[in-house]
């Protein structure tokens, strides 16, 4: 390889997306926004989506499996597998349909990175079975839809600044 090859393959890059946020609150509380079964479910989903819980387990090698019916009634059962989780920095996942051969299933990972302001810089990178697919999903707004969701977990996380401490217990 030459000094001005890419070390990234040129075909991971085509299949991905990635979406990022500053969220005004530290990366502890962010994180737990996303790993706790009480409150991924309040915030998950683009404006207008309703999310209704089947079964939530969040640890590695769990599960979330939930229907999230949009605006116009059509549900769409989806299943969220926790492959990593890695506190407070990283979450792994995988996501698709809710059954187990769905080829569209793709890969997420997100990042929870500290800043020195006391703000956590939320990386979503999304990684799909193909260039294709990954084009599909766009056409059909995730971008829009997941910076929406982003939007979401920022409202939630700024309600429980008041209401929780960093280190879960609620105040007196």
């Amino acid at each position: 390889m030459s000094k001005h090859d890419s070390a990234w393959p040129q075909d991971l890059i085509e299949r991905e997306i990635v979406l990022t946020r500053v969220v005004d609150a530290p990366r502890e509380l962010v994180f737990e926004a996303w790993t706790n079964p009480d409150h991924l479910p309040q915030w998950f989903g683009p404006d207008g989506f309703e999310i209704k819980t089947k079964e939530i387990q969040i640890v590695e090698g769990g599960w979330w499996r939930f229907d999230m019916i949009g605006p116009d009634g059509t549900c769409y059962g989806s299943r969220m597998e926790f492959n990593r989780i890695k506190r407070p920095s990283q979450i792994e996942v995988s996501h698709g349909e809710d059954n187990d051969s769905d080829p569209n299933r793709f890969f997420m990972l997100v990042t929870f990175g500290a800043q020195s302001n006391g703000k956590t810089v939320v990386t979503l990178r999304q990684l799909h079975p193909s260039t294709t697919r990954r084009d599909g999903v766009l056409a059909f707004g995730a971008v829009e839809f997941g910076y929406q969701t982003l939007d979401k977990l920022a409202k939630q996380v700024a309600g429980l600044l008041g209401s929780v401490d960093l280190a879960g217990a609620h105040p007196a």
